[in-house]
């Protein structure tokens, strides 16, 4: 699978609420993000996207009825960086939850540990509420997540075929 992110309208992403897409061999997802709730993920990701910086990164942790991870270009879960060039602080609100398929949070080992790994869930979360930065959800293109959802993994949950951005 290969997966091309880029802005809605293919130019300079704006601080507004604009769109990111994800055109799939699978099909088209299509991102609405959170900028009120969570300006400096939302930047971070729509600006990594733009930059090309995760071309060729592979989703490396697909869990079924749980979550699609990816955005780590060393594709352990341990890498990558945010556009910040650190670590950055979790913007967690009390109005965004983790209720079911398709919300976009930051992937972090802990508290303020926000770099450019994220995750779409595949099912409610209630568990990870407060604890993983939500910056945005999928508006379109929820049947191709789901169907990412369901490749064969490993006993690591990596995917058995290459599941690539």
């Amino acid at each position: 699978f290969s997966f091309i992110i880029m802005s809605s309208d293919q130019t300079q992403p704006k601080a507004d609420g604009s769109d990111v897409t994800l055109e799939t061999s699978m099909g088209v997802i299509k991102i609405e993000l959170y900028w009120k709730q969570a300006p400096k993920a939302c930047k971070n990701f729509q600006e990594l996207a733009r930059r090309g910086y995760y071309n060729g990164i592979s989703f490396h942790r697909i869990i079924p009825d749980f979550m699609i991870q990816g955005g780590d270009p060393t594709g352990t879960g341990r890498g990558g960086e945010s556009i910040y060039g650190h670590k950055f602080n979790d913007e967690i609100t009390r109005e965004l939850k983790h209720t079911g398929a398709g919300i976009l949070s930051m992937a972090n080992s802990g508290r303020n540990t926000n770099g450019s790994q994220f995750f779409i869930t595949l099912a409610p979360c209630p568990w990870l509420d407060g604890k993983h930065t939500i910056f945005g959800r999928v508006s379109s293109g929820i049947t191709v997540v789901n169907r990412m959802g369901h490749v064969q993994t490993d006993a690591s949950d990596r995917p058995v075929q290459t599941v690539a951005i």
